[in-house]
């Protein structure tokens, strides 16, 4: 990389007052590694790489690669009926609905935060206060009984309470807590020694407080905002290299093998882009020379995420942003200056 790329790398970070951490990796060959901001600013505690960030939906590959465990394990098959997976009643839902609707969001289901008409995280909590909200069965009374939206394989509608669902089948399937589930199939095995499923009352040290900035010059964190902890769907935290070594388990074949990495990474259905498809719990952006990049996203309250794998350049790249904004520009620098230089 040249000195003008990363000039430009390290100045649009500042044009958008990012907060948060950058890498950026060529196989083992570390190309970016940045910083900004602070993970605390009460304390002006700086961030760096060893903070830990909140993903949002960024882990709903981390649901989708132990659905994959347990269909590669003999314990289900993507063509499992959801009414045969749990024991919970659905009266409104469709009795075709499998695993493989739910992984690829189009099941057709209604969703509790559906993003094509809230805009307000927040209002969720009014009447489900989110300090109650720890397991994913918590989360049932707000979607169960309403009506089908769509019909099964419609279309795709991104869909947080089908993951919701997968990560109750992962419970039910693996006979652990979610949770712990991830953290000792997935985290462990993919050295990710750092990241894991926090509570906001009892965060442990180097994780970054999620701030979401007032149109008045003032902030204020978002603890009030989401659940108290993540689960199936969102909310995991883990640090920048965390997240590569995750991209390098899952790419050699260390958390699958190759028969079901090759699955989860099919591009199943289009999503509302024409270059755009959904895999299993990851997005997927071809050009005219096949598959641009592989990649993940979160977006909440406090929280904006970017991660992908480039295949044609072997490149990886992290951005987590403890702010509701900021990784999207890096991301989409990142790409100008960096990957698309090095075909």
């Amino acid at each position: 990389m040249n000195s003008n790329s990363l000039n430009r790398i390290t100045n649009i970070p500042k044009k958008v007052k990012f907060s948060g951490s950058i890498l950026v990796k060529e196989n083992n060959n570390i190309l970016t590694e940045l910083s900004y901001g602070f993970a605390n600013r009460s304390d002006q505690i700086k961030n760096s790489p060893h903070t830990r960030y909140g993903i949002a939906s960024g882990c709903k590959l981390f649901t989708s690669i132990a659905i994959c465990q347990l269909v590669e394990g003999g314990k289900l098959s993507f063509e499992t009926k959801l009414e045969d997976c749990l024991n919970v009643r659905f009266p409104h839902f469709d009795k075709d609905i499998t695993i493989h609707h739910l992984l690829t969001h189009t099941a057709g289901i209604p969703d509790y935060f559906d993003e094509e008409v809230m805009d307000n995280f927040e209002e969720l909590w009014v009447k489900n206060p989110m300090y109650l909200m720890r397991n994913l069965e918590d989360f049932l009374p707000l979607f169960q009984n309403q009506p089908m939206k769509l019909k099964v394989g419609e279309r795709f509608h991104y869909n947080n309470a089908g993951y919701i669902l997968l990560g109750m089948i992962v419970e039910h399937a693996s006979q652990l807590k979610f949770t712990e589930c991830i953290e000792e199939n997935i985290f462990k095995k993919a050295d990710m020694s750092s990241s894991g499923y926090f509570e906001f009352d009892s965060l442990p040290k180097h994780t970054a407080f999620g701030y979401i900035d007032l149109p008045n010059g003032k902030w204020k964190t978002n603890i009030f905002s989401l659940p108290v902890k993540g689960g199936s769907d969102g909310g995991a935290f883990i640090t920048v290299n965390d997240m590569a070594n995750l991209w390098d388990s899952l790419l050699n074949n260390q958390l699958l093998n190759e028969e079901f990495t090759n699955k989860l990474l099919t591009p199943y259905v289009r999503t509302n882009d024409k270059n755009s498809f959904y895999g299993y719990g990851v997005w997927i952006e071809r050009d005219d020379d096949g598959v641009f990049k592989y990649h993940v996203m979160g977006y909440d309250p406090g929280v904006s995420f970017h991660s992908a794998y480039y295949p044609k350049a072997s490149i990886k790249s992290i951005i987590c942003s403890n702010k509701s904004d900021g990784a999207y520009d890096v991301m989409k620098e990142i790409e100008d200056e960096i990957v698309k230089q090095s075909f």
